[in-house]
Parts: C-alpha cells; sequence; structure tokens
C-alpha cells in the first residue's frame, strides 16, 4: 500500500516538474518582447551586473526642496539599451557633466571665494589645458566630509538582490583630476547613446555658403592653400565623422549628437524669415485674467513699433542693429518702467549662488547683477512685468548628477518639482503658464532640463539650438563668456589694429565634436595663412601665445564643440578679431535686435574646404567695416563688476524684455 502511495507521489511531482520547464521554455524567451511593451516607469527591475542604485552625496542637497525621493535615489538604466540615449541628451554632457565648477562653491554657507582657490582654469573647450586645483588639504576635508555623508547613507540601506551594498555598488569617485576628465570623457562618449532623434527639427532649407559674402563666384577666388578643395571629399567626411571615435566604440551603441551632423540645416537667412513670422503672429497664450502690467507692455509695444527715428546717436552704432531707433525706444522704456520680481524659493548651491568664473559664468554674472539690482527688482510681485527663477544649470549638475551614471532625469525632475512649487505657493505662475518668467542658464544641459514643465518660459541659454528646441523670437540666445578673474572680468581686453593683424585666419582648441577633427584635416599645416592648430600646452606662456594670436589675426575661427554654441565668439569680440561662426542651426546672441552680418562672417559647416576661398573673397574695404563693428558692438559684450549702460547685463535683460513685449497679446 506504502509503495502505491510512493508512486503516486513520486507521478504527480513529475507532472509538476515537467510543466515548469514547459513553461520556462515557452515563456521565458518573450520577456524581452515583453518588457519592451511597457512604458519606461512601469519596466520592473531586472538583474543587470550594469545597474546600480543612484545615491548622491547630502552634502550639497537640501531634502526640504525635493519632494520625490526619487531625486536621492534611482535605478541606472542599461547602459546597452536604447533608452539610454533618452536620458543621456547632448554629446557635451557626458564629456563636460564631471568637471569641477569654474568657481568655488560653499561649505556650510560659506561664500565661494572661502572655499577653495582655482589656478586660472582655462575652460576645456578652448586651446588651453584645464589647470589643477591647488588647496589640496581643504579639498581633503571636503572629501571626507562627502564621503562621511554618504557613509550615513549608506549605512542604513539594506543589501541589495544580489548581495552587494548599496557602498559597492554607488561608491563616487571624487579623485577624478581635471586632467583625467577629458580623456574620461573621451571614453563615455565612445559608449553610450545620445537623444539626437528627439531634438531633429522638421525638415529645413539648407544654409548658403555664408551669411555675409556673395560667394556665386568662389571657383574663381584665389587660394594658396595646398590640398585641393572637394566638396564631395567634405560630405564624405561629414559622413564618416560618425565613427571617430569608432576604436573604443561597440557595434550597438548609438552615435552621440556630438558625433555626427545635423540631419536638417536651418541658415541665417531662415532663421530672419522665422523671426519676421514670429513677431507678426504672436504665440503667446492669452493670461487667464488681465493684468495693468499687460496694458503697460502692450503700450510700450506701441511706442517700440513707432519709434521716432534715432539719428547721429553717441552711443549706439547704427549698423549693428536691425533697427537701431526700435531698440533705442525699447531700451529707454525697459529703463524707465520694467520691473521684476525675483523668487526667493530655493536654496543654495542650485539657487542664488553665482559662478563668476570659467565657462558657464555668464548664469552667474547675470544672477549676480540680477539680485543686487535696485532699478529692476521689486518685492511686490504684484507690480512685476516679469518673474526671474535664479537657478544655476552648472550648479544644478554639479550638486545632483550622479557622476558616469549617464542619467539627467533627476535634474529635470528637480527643476519641475521647483515649477510646481512656486505654481502651487503663488498664483502669477498659473495667470500665464509661466510666459512672464524668465530663466538664465549657460549649461549645456539646459535645454532638456527645462523641457515640458518651463516650455512657456523665456529661456535666455547658451546653447541656442534650434534642433533642440529654442524658440527664435521667444528665446534669448545667451552669449557664452569665459571669465578668467571674477575680480577683473575685463583683463586682457582689447587688440592689435587692423594694420598689424598679418595672420588670416586662427583656431586653436580640443578636438570636441564631430567638426573640429574636419577642420584641422583641412587646414592644419597646410597654409601659411592659415593658423590652424589643436590644443595648446599647459601654461602661461601658451596661454598668452593663445590670446596673442587672437589679437594679432584678422579673422578668429569659432567652430562649435560639442554643442553649438562657444565661448570663442565672444572672445574674438573681446579681442577684437572678426569672429567666423561655424555652427549650423546655432542662433547667434541678441539674435532678435542685433545684424550679425556687420561683424561677422557665418560659414556653413559644408563649406569648411572653401574656408580660405571665403576670407579671401572679403574685399579689404568689408573687412575694415566688421574690424570697425567688433569694436563698436564690443560694450554689449563686456561683463562690469558694476553694469554699465548697454554692457552684457542690461542687454541680456532687455532681450527678455523686447521678446516679452512682442509676445503678449491684448485681451
Amino acid at each position: 500500500m506504502r509503495l502505491i502511495e510512493a508512486r503516486r507521489l513520486l507521478f504527480v511531482v513529475g507532472i509538476v516538474a515537467i510543466t515548469h520547464l514547459l513553461c520556462q521554455s515557452l515563456i521565458l524567451p518573450y520577456g524581452n518582447a515583453i518588457m519592451s511593451l511597457m512604458a519606461d516607469n512601469e519596466v520592473p527591475t531586472r538583474y543587470s551586473s550594469e545597474k546600480s542604485v543612484m545615491v548622491r552625496n547630502s552634502l550639497l542637497i537640501d531634502k526640504s526642496d525635493l519632494t520625490d525621493s526619487s531625486l536621492f535615489v534611482g535605478v541606472v538604466k542599461d547602459v546597452d539599451s536604447s533608452s539610454v540615449g533618452e536620458e543621456i541628451g547632448h554629446g557635451d554632457g557626458l564629456k563636460r557633466a564631471d568637471r569641477n565648477p569654474e568657481n568655488d562653491f560653499a561649505l556650510e554657507g560659506r561664500g565661494l571665494d572661502n572655499a577653495f582657490e582655482l589656478v586660472e582654469d582655462r575652460n576645456m573647450d578652448d586651446g588651453l589645458q584645464t589647470e589643477k586645483i591647488v588647496d589640496r588639504d581643504e579639498i581633503l576635508k571636503l572629501e571626507n566630509r562627502i564621503n562621511r555623508e554618504n557613509s550615513s547613507i549608506l549605512g542604513k540601506a539594506s543589501k541589495t538582490r544580489h548581495g552587494l551594498s548599496l557602498e559597492q555598488t554607488v561608491k563616487p569617485n571624487h579623485e577624478i583630476s581635471a586632467d583625467s576628465l577629458q580623456e574620461a570623457g573621451a571614453n563615455i562618449s565612445s559608449t553610450h547613446g545620445s537623444m539626437g532623434a528627439a531634438f531633429q527639427s522638421p525638415s529645413l532649407v539648407p544654409s548658403p555658403i555664408a551669411s555675409s559674402i556673395n560667394t556665386t563666384n568662389l571657383k574663381n577666388s584665389p587660394s594658396n592653400a595646398r590640398t585641393p578643395v572637394d566638396s564631395a571629399a567634405m560630405q564624405s567626411d561629414l559622413t564618416t565623422s560618425k565613427n571617430i571615435s569608432a576604436m573604443t566604440s561597440t557595434p550597438r551603441r548609438k552615435k552621440m549628437r556630438s558625433e555626427m551632423p545635423p540631419k536638417s540645416v536651418m541658415s541665417i537667412y531662415d532663421m530672419n524669415r522665422t523671426l519676421i513670422r514670429h513677431r507678426a503672429s504672436s504665440r503667446s497664450v492669452r493670461p487667464r485674467w488681465s493684468s495693468i502690467r499687460d496694458q503697460e507692455i502692450l503700450a510700450a509695444k506701441s511706442q517700440i513699433e513707432n519709434a521716432p527715428i534715432a539719428k547721429n546717436d553717441q552711443e549706439l552704432y547704427a549698423p549693428l542693429f536691425r533697427n537701431v531707433s526700435m531698440f533705442k525706444r525699447s531700451y529707454e522704456l525697459m529703463e524707465r518702467m520694467l520691473k521684476v520680481y525675483i523668487y526667493r524659493d530655493g536654496k543654495k548651491p542650485i539657487f542664488h549662488q553665482p559662478i563668476l568664473k570659467g565657462l558657464y559664468a555668464s548664469e552667474g554674472w547675470f544672477m549676480k547683477l540680477m539680485e543686487g539690482n535696485k532699478r529692476f527688482v521689486v518685492k511686490n510681485p504684484r507690480k512685476a512685468h516679469l518673474f526671474y527663477m535664479p537657478f544655476s544649470s552648472r550648479m544644478l549638475e554639479y550638486t545632483l548628477y550622479v557622476r558616469n551614471s549617464h542619467n539627467r532625469t533627476n535634474l529635470r525632475q528637480y527643476l519641475k518639482d521647483y515649477a510646481e512649487q512656486i505654481g502651487s505657493k503663488y498664483s502669477f505662475w498659473n495667470r500665464t503658464t509661466g510666459a512672464d518668467h524668465f530663466l538664465v542658464a549657460c549649461h549645456d544641459w539646459a535645454p532638456y532640463e527645462t523641457r515640458h514643465h518651463m516650455e512657456r518660459c523665456i529661456k535666455a541659454l547658451c546653447n541656442a539650438d534650434v534642433t533642440a528646441g529654442f524658440k527664435i523670437g521667444r528665446d534669448v540666445s545667451l552669449p557664452e563668456t569665459y571669465v578668467r578673474s571674477a575680480r577683473n572680468p575685463l583683463r586682457d581686453l582689447g587688440g592689435n589694429p587692423p594694420s598689424k593683424r598679418h595672420i588670416l585666419a586662427f583656431f586653436a582648441g580640443n578636438m570636441h565634436g564631430y567638426l573640429r577633427p574636419i577642420l584641422l584635416k583641412y587646414w592644419k599645416g597646410k597654409d601659411p595663412d592659415m593658423n590652424i592648430f589643436g590644443p595648446m600646452p599647459p601654461g602661461v606662456a601658451s596661454k598668452m601665445n593663445y590670446i596673442q594670436h587672437m589679437k594679432s589675426s584678422k579673422y578668429c575661427i569659432c567652430p562649435k564643440g560639442y554643442e553649438v554654441n562657444s565661448p570663442r565668439v565672444v572672445e574674438a569680440i573681446f579681442y577684437e578679431c572678426v569672429p567666423v561662426i561655424i555652427s549650423d542651426n546655432f542662433v547667434p546672441p541678441f539674435f532678435e535686435v542685433l545684424n550679425w552680418r556687420a561683424f561677422s562672417v557665418i560659414v556653413a559647416e559644408k563649406d569648411i574646404p572653401n574656408l580660405k576661398d571665403i576670407l579671401l573673397s572679403i574685399p579689404e574695404e568689408k573687412y575694415l567695416e566688421m574690424q570697425l563693428g567688433v569694436k563698436k558692438v564690443q560694450q554689449h559684450f563686456l561683463w562690469h563688476v558694476k553694469p554699465m549702460k548697454y554692457d552684457l547685463f542690461h542687454m541680456t535683460l532687455h532681450s527678455i524684455w523686447y521678446n516679452r513685449v512682442f509676445q503678449i497679446k491684448a485681451r
């Protein structure tokens, strides 16, 4: 009897085992397909050796500012999955993300200047290498503090599913030097994707050869180039430039945005048409209820459109402007009536803590000068025409981005929570859904970080890329200025007169992005008139050599790097060298008021092989006019410790005001 029962039990167990095996063989192969049908936030966490939990140090984060705990802890997706590209965004982000701030950041509420000092930190995007931090003791104290804070967080956490502690999984690396960041960035760029497809615009008209030059007869123009100029070869270079970093790539990786040319190009001509069209038909949403401030702006708009003709103005050089009379009247009205309310919400270091040195100094200088201004700032928000959200996109990245995580969603979520916070606390955001609010951000990630939740705001951005969501006529192209000295931002200002500029064209810089290697391929060492180099070695002598080259050149080449913007545009103006902008889809600074044809040359990326021909085709008289234009426009691109009329602070604020004036609709 017992033998029969045992056989029955074995039979049942066998049936169960066979059923289990069948289920595994039939269902498991379709797991990936099932996962791919789910939304990103619905996909359950799978086992992967490449996954980690993101925990950022708590030293710089005020938890009260964050409404979602996911901003502290999140999950990094598989680096080989296609979704990584959607999280990463710009190629520049991966390469620039882990740089130290160009200025010092506060320790326990101390000012920026008291934390630690940087030796002339020449930016990684220019011709000189970044110098290392010299105050090692202060850095070690900071690292120990951060590690203690992280240990406190990690000690409370449980083991992961695979038995690895959080400390093993996400132990931060705070010992990456400035020199190693460039190599690390290059390696990262060759192994991860981008969100380039998400930023592509509809088909646009191809760019002309140059905006300010008639190049129809370039074939007959003289050239001393030693290598043949071949347009077909250039097209081949643009195609093959996708694989510049192929030595370290994997077959499955997606190309980053910085590794390939744009699929469509908007020329300066197209940008002008877009601006005129947007001015003629305002796209602003009608406010939910009327305000006396709206009526004041509408009255100002009428006065600007009917501005008296400005004649022989001693402060403004008319050729620099689209319409100097309208600009002058608009500027006068801004000085007379504009009132700005600055939100006090948000805590340091992301809010109210400007960076005054380095590559991202523009957003810091504007924040400092705006918050310290008594002429435009009001304490009563009901008196304000505009509302300023004073955050630093650089400090947002430095504080919250988890190094090597390749995930920026927590940065965007942080700003989304902030926008929702001021929307729930104040009525002003909801009245216009943010259309009378503005932000000033210079970090390359800012377009991604402010998408959707700040979409109706006026965005003053250094990364003014029409394929990345920049709206001509509403957004403002913020000049990217590299400031070497916070105490003296005008150091080394000026350059040689035209008669002492014996170099035709000059460029020196690191090989960021796909375009610069092409520039060097055609012109490095190929022609004595074209001083085109790679990166200059670090050191004071090289820095002065770089500056002297710009002061002694007729034209300064300003090719894009990882993104469309480059500090060289303002650098060229700073040293009175005519800028030659090579960056498709880049909206030049203050595009709504300035006439860039009066003081610059804009060349399409595809015309790099023709670069010398284009420059030689410019008559000497035209060059002298442009060089004079550079000297005259210089005052509009300078930071002053105490703001001056028509300077960079006032020009930025004016463009924000000007675009708002032409957006608003009568009820």
